[in-house]
């Protein structure tokens, strides 16, 4: 249903596709990396989800071509934090009102919500927005880095 192209010969993608929902597992041994999803299919699922196998999210990017929408993950006393913004305007942060608004969670390794970073064998849940879909994009590239060093 998809042909997955990684940066990296260390990369990995699982799918699991379903009816209306496919599920990508990224693995990314080094942590900054960059994924392309191009569809061998008419349309994509109702619903992509991607879960990012890494120890932080400091930036995220997922792109259709025409539109960007970037992500910056962390959690402070507890509590999940994220930085949303479009096509690399970071001072003008999105809302969840937003049609490009990411759903993101962090999942410990113990598969209960993430207290703290750096993950022990948890992943970052990201359900891309449809609006990244509209027009029926062929490819989707994802781009990531866990911490920046």
């Amino acid at each position: 249903m998809f042909k997955i192209t990684t940066k990296r010969k260390d990369d990995s993608v699982e799918v699991k596709a379903e009816k209306d929902r496919a599920v990508f597992a990224v693995k990314s041994p080094f942590g900054i990396s960059q994924a392309v999803i191009e569809r061998q299919e008419d349309t994509w699922p109702k619903v992509v989800v991607l879960r990012l196998h890494l120890k932080g999210l400091s930036s995220f990017r997922a792109s259709n071509g025409k539109v960007g929408v970037d992500a910056a993950v962390s959690i402070q006393e507890g509590k999940t934090q994220v930085r949303m913004w479009k096509d690399g305007k970071e001072d003008a942060p999105l809302d969840e009102k937003s049609p490009f608004w990411l759903d993101v969670r962090i999942v410990g390794g113990d598969g209960k919500p993430a207290k703290e970073l750096p993950l022990k064998g948890g992943y970052f849940e990201v359900a891309l927005p449809k609006a990244l879909f509209e027009g029926k994009p062929k490819s989707i590239t994802l781009n990531w880095i866990d911490f920046y060093r």
